[in-house]
């Protein structure tokens, strides 16, 4: 066993299934993904850390017990048609990649785009569509989906995205001010409406976009 594994299965003992995650998919998906491949080399033995990290272009990958908790929200069971919005390093498309049947994802920066299009590809995680664009404003021509995860906090949801989820779908997005959010729950009943459930607290990076918070002028 390499120390990359050592360090992962640590990690899903004590910082997922330790705080509460039981869902079997989800912490076999956590113990079979090798975070390190995901970060910047400098930063690979750090990679299985209880905590966010550095990926460039003011970015993070999230800490793997908010992937691990936002993934169990979404209740995927194999067949799911999901929408990301935030690529980033592409850490959580590729968990998501393994619960589901297939992942379009949006990334505003495109260096981070055709970083994580390379180390999926090398993963042979094939089921991933990315596109470079404004991810508040979701993927029309692809909706809807079945399970919509925002990876970048929000000052409201935004409209799009939830038009764009199906019924019976869920929609897990972090909400409320640049750096306070918590965690919701969107889920679609059959006539239409929300209805929502408040999570944990958290802090992501903003989520910038027509319908998210506006770019820094």
């Amino acid at each position: 066993m390499t120390r990359f594994e050592i360090a992962r299965k640590r990690m899903v003992q004590e910082q997922i299934v330790g705080r509460g995650i039981t869902a079997p998919r989800v912490i076999e998906t956590m113990l079979k993904i090798p975070r390190h491949l995901f970060v910047q080399d400098a930063m690979a033995d750090q990679a299985y850390s209880d905590s966010a990290l550095p990926i460039g272009e003011k970015q993070t990958i999230s800490q793997p017990y908010m992937v691990a908790l936002m993934t169990d929200l979404l209740e995927l069971d194999g067949r799911d048609h999901v929408l990301e919005i935030g690529t980033g390093s592409g850490y959580q498309t590729a968990v998501l990649a393994s619960l589901c049947r297939r992942v379009y994802t949006i990334e505003r920066i495109r260096p981070l785009a055709m970083q994580a299009r390379k180390v999926l590809d090398s993963l042979h995680l094939l089921n991933v569509n990315i596109k470079v664009g404004d991810g508040t404003l979701g993927w029309a021509e692809e909706a809807p989906f079945d399970a919509i995860l925002v990876t970048a906090g929000a000052p409201a949801v935004p409209e799009a995205l939830a038009a764009q989820l199906a019924p019976g779908g869920r929609l897990v997005i972090p909400v409320g001010n640049a750096s306070d959010q918590t965690i919701l729950r969107i889920r679609k009943e059959p006539d239409g409406s929300l209805l929502r459930e408040t999570g944990v607290g958290c802090r992501f990076v903003p989520l910038i976009g027509q319908q998210g918070w506006q770019p820094a002028a």
